[in-house]
């Protein structure tokens, strides 16, 4: 099942910038599984850190916090990986030099984030200090914040063309400010469309799940 858009007097398809209506152009391609699948990614992704953390005796959002900051150049599946492995060593009263020696699948300044997370007492946020690895945090543990998470497959989705990484230009804070607010516009027309209540996350995790689908990626 694809699923079919229509005008509406509250707000018209021409009303979007070109990018967002590439971004609906996108979610027009999504299959209902996709639809379901982009749907539950964040909160799968909050599920998980909540096990890990129950494990180890840490609230949700510090395992979720650990997870974004080792989510760089990482798969997710390796990435929940590493994140647990740290964790434990952690657990274990590892010192922060055994956690930096934990084998991980990103850079080494990614997890020296991880290991002050686990033992500074500093906001999360400010451990992060980087837009993408907040959105990311944001996304998975608090959607009414209505984040989107820009990595380079947003990118390409808001773009309408499938880009390398390496195509992907620096994003700045304002390029970065209007990527955002497209695709909250076109989470609006979408559900108003549909009378659906999408977060601007959900639109952005179904149309990755489907970006990567098309261009098998």
């Amino acid at each position: 099942m694809q699923f079919q858009l229509t005008a509406t007097n509250t707000m018209t398809y021409s009303q979007l910038s070109h990018n967002a209506r590439e971004i609906v152009a996108r979610f027009t391609l999504a299959t209902s599984q996709e639809v379901q699948l982009g749907c539950d990614w964040y909160p799968s992704a909050l599920k998980i850190a909540a096990r890990i953390g129950e494990k180890y005796g840490l609230s949700a959002e510090t395992a979720a916090g650990v997870i974004a900051a080792l989510s760089p150049n990482n798969r997710w599946e390796r990435n929940i990986i590493d994140a647990e492995a740290i964790i434990k060593c952690w657990r274990a009263g590892g010192t922060r030099t055994d956690m930096l020696a934990v084998t991980c699948c990103t850079y080494g300044k990614m997890k020296a984030k991880a290991a002050d997370i686990l033992t500074r007492d500093i906001p999360i946020v400010e451990i992060l200090n980087g837009k993408k690895l907040i959105e990311f945090f944001n996304c998975i543990t608090n959607p009414m914040l209505n984040d989107v998470c820009i990595d380079g497959h947003a990118y390409s989705v808001w773009f309408g063309q499938r880009l390398t990484m390496k195509q992907v230009p620096a994003i700045g804070k304002k390029l970065r400010a209007t990527i955002k607010q497209d695709y909250r516009d076109a989470t609006a027309f979408i559900n108003e469309e549909l009378g659906e209540h999408y977060h601007a996350s959900d639109i952005q995790a179904i149309t990755w799940v489907t970006h990567k689908r098309i261009h098998n990626v």
